[in-house]
């Protein structure tokens, strides 16, 4: 495999994202297709819950050869055979972003979610690639470590186990792993901050409930609870998912209550959401619904 520094190539034409995805792939970095969501697809019928054998939480994929993008990070691959095969080639026709497998290219995020972070970066990390996001920056470094999520507020590392969404090939000369992160990924993250209460109201609706009982909806809730607090990669995807899920269901009878909302909340900020991030991902999903 070619050194990390070496994927980072500029695309001076406009080229379709196989194009780019070959390339990447070509250059050593093990790419895979994103959801409209940004999230990773979702396992076959026949690697549901890896009845395949495969291991996605593990250091390696497990011995499934499923041809499809399954297993999320663990799909990740520089085979272009695989990568313009039929079930790969209707992934990309359906992808809303590229990502590749951090570890796998040899390198590590350090994905910085807003300027706060930003700042303690500048003031405590060598300078390295530097690529703009959504939200904040990706620093990347030479080097695989252990992918940890909110090491800091608005800190994640991303590598070994882990995807990254591809935004571009930076700015900057690629720096070594510091031993700032090497430090950051041995030591267990800091307890989190305190849920900060709900600051959204819950649907008004006005649809007609199809909820058989009560619990219906509970079993709803602590199956959203659950679905959230299992997520190993791609919390913030799989939360908007979820909210959007339980939106679907349930945002429109007027069954919600800020009670139900508070506790979607407090799952996803014990994975490491801001409540900001709660608040806007509520935001995007009951708007996506037209709530």
């Amino acid at each position: 495999m070619t050194q990390p520094t070496d994927i980072r190539r500029e695309h001076t034409a406009q080229p379709s994202p196989l194009d780019v995805v070959l390339s990447l792939a070509a250059g050593g970095m093990p790419v895979l297709p994103l959801r409209a969501d940004k999230g990773p697809f979702g396992n076959c019928t026949g690697c549901a819950k890896n009845a395949c054998g495969g291991r996605p939480n593990m250091k390696t994929p497990g011995p499934c050869t499923c041809p499809r993008p399954c297993h999320a990070w663990a799909a990740a691959t520089t085979d272009p055979h695989v990568l313009t095969s039929p079930a790969w080639s209707t992934a990309w026709q359906r992808a809303g972003a590229v990502a590749y497998h951090p570890g796998g290219a040899g390198v590590t995020v350090v994905d910085l979610d807003n300027q706060a972070a930003i700042d303690w970066a500048r003031s405590t990390l060598p300078p390295t690639t530097t690529v703009a996001t959504t939200r904040g920056e990706h620093w990347i470094y030479r080097g695989a470590v252990r992918s940890v999520n909110a090491v800091r507020e608005g800190v994640d590392i991303k590598s070994l186990m882990s995807y990254a969404r591809w935004l571009g090939p930076g700015a900057g000369p690629m720096a070594e792993v510091p031993s700032a992160v090497h430090e950051l990924v041995k030591v267990k993250p800091a307890a989190r901050p305190a849920p900060r209460p709900v600051a959204v109201s819950a649907p008004a609706g006005s649809g007609r409930c199809p909820h058989r009982s009560p619990v219906y909806l509970e079993r709803g809730i602590a199956m959203a609870e659950q679905r959230i607090s299992t997520a190993t990669s791609g919390v913030h995807a799989a939360v908007y998912r979820t909210f959007l899920a339980v939106l679907s269901a349930h945002g429109r009878c007027g069954c919600l209550t800020e009670s139900h909302i508070g506790r979607l909340f407090t799952a996803a900020q014990a994975k490491g959401e801001s409540a900001r991030h709660c608040e806007t991902a509520w935001s995007n999903a009951t708007t996506a619904l037209g709530i």
